[in-house]
């Protein structure tokens, strides 16, 4: 059987360091920090008092106030992210796809966090009865913001949400691309949303010791593979690609970012939280990612780690990108984006893998910010893209997404060459 090939045609975008692609990637390559004080909520009684909080997003640029607030942020995030990707693409005229060849596969770690909170919490301060909103549990549920875009575009094909924690918008790629590689469909919005900087986030992370407590300097909080990391800073908002089957993007003139050119999942079975020691997961899943892609490793330019400046976590992944690339690796750039946007959750996957379509689009690696010193425990001759954005020809590039549970996955993009 032959696989049919699939290219990006659309990109949107609701970050810490901008609401939509353009923001976002400019602000990745001059090394922006988004990490700032907590204004959600008042944090002065937690450990961790600062995180990467989307800003000035309204979600009534986009939805009536009466829709808006039957939506959780993280679906409102996620539409807003597809409205933008699906007008990137050239996809939002009338009659501009066949809807039952059009479908919605998006991933998100928690879902409906902030929802689900507040529900408990007026529960809580009650007299008991059960007085709840009518719109708690689909404001909450983690698959509804794949089934509002569907809804939202008419899109009747494959709709289903993908959830492996910090893995889950990777996977939904991933996914996607299969679908249409094995003519399941011909467009699918695919990506993912998290909204998770609320007490119970928080407090929830904060209790397993994953956050980073520098709350006296918060933008440089994000350290990956510096000697002084000491946790991830949480992030919030969404990342979405359009996968398009590439003769149906050809015969429609749409654009075209880039090529999915394959993917890997693996799993740890290792433990709840902390990676595998030696980075088996890690080194398995970017083998599987290659040979689903028929690639080589010397064809890779730049990985995008999921680098999330956690003590182990760092060290494990470079074990395994040692392993995996060998004396190639000594040639990649290797960039972790998380100092710079926080670490997105289920979320990450997506806005990743759109940094590295831009990479290998524009060539041009956006840097790891928040290097202060050396970790002995890391191979420093390899190169961390620290401090400043490189240029270079990126013919491919890596991206890498682990999440708790000890799910792994990660995707290759490249050059589109017809």
């Amino acid at each position: 059987m032959k696989f049919r090939r699939v290219v990006v045609t659309g990109l949107g975008a609701i970050t810490p360091l901008g609401n939509n692609v353009t923001d976002y990637w400019n602000n990745l390559i001059a090394g922006v920090s988004g990490a700032a004080p907590i204004t959600r909520f008042d944090a002065s009684k937690f450990k961790t008092q600062f995180a990467c909080e989307v800003k000035g997003f309204n979600p009534e640029e986009y939805f009536d106030r009466k829709e808006a607030r039957k939506l959780d942020p993280f679906s409102q995030y996620g539409i807003c992210a597809a409205i933008q990707a699906v007008k990137d693409a050239g996809l939002d005229g009338a009659n501009a796809f066949d809807p039952d060849r059009a479908g919605v596969i998006w991933g998100s770690g928690i879902g409906g966090l902030q929802t689900f909170q507040d529900e408990c919490f007026n529960f809580a301060k009650g007299d008991g009865s059960p007085r709840f909103n009518p719109f708690f549990i689909p404001k909450m549920i983690a698959d509804i913001c794949s089934g509002h875009i569907s809804i939202m575009f008419g899109m009747r094909g494959p709709n289903f949400t993908t959830v492996s924690a910090c893995a889950s918008s990777t996977n939904s790629i991933i996914d996607a691309a299969t679908y249409i590689k094995l003519n399941k469909a011909d467009i699918i919005v695919a990506g993912g949303s998290e909204a998770a900087v609320c007490e119970a986030g928080v407090g929830g992370f904060n209790a397993m010791h994953a956050l980073s407590t520098r709350n006296d300097s918060p933008g440089t909080a994000s350290r990956p593979f510096d000697m002084d990391r000491d946790g991830f800073v949480l992030g919030e908002g969404s990342g979405c690609l359009i996968l398009e089957e590439l003769e149906h993007a050809l015969k429609r003139g749409a654009k075209i970012y880039a090529e999915i050119a394959g993917g890997g999942m693996t799993a740890d079975a290792n433990h709840i939280t902390a990676p595998h020691p030696e980075g088996l997961g890690a080194l398995n899943v970017m083998k599987n990612a290659l040979q689903d892609a028929e690639m080589t490793t010397d064809q890779i330019d730049y990985v995008n780690v999921h680098g999330t400046s956690t003590p182990l976590g760092d060290v494990a992944e470079t074990k395994a990108i040692l392993k995996v690339f060998g004396e190639h690796a000594y040639k990649l750039n290797i960039s972790s984006t998380k100092s710079m946007t926080g670490h997105l959750l289920g979320a990450a996957g997506a806005i990743e893998a759109i940094a590295s379509i831009l990479a290998v689009k524009n060539d041009i690696v956006p840097p790891t910010i928040n290097h202060f010193t050396d970790d002995a425990a890391l191979d420093n001759n390899l190169n961390f893209t620290f401090h400043k954005a490189q240029k270079r020809i990126v013919r491919a590039a890596l991206s890498n997404t682990f999440g708790f549970g000890g799910h792994n996955a990660s995707v290759i993009v490249k050059k589109f060459i017809a």
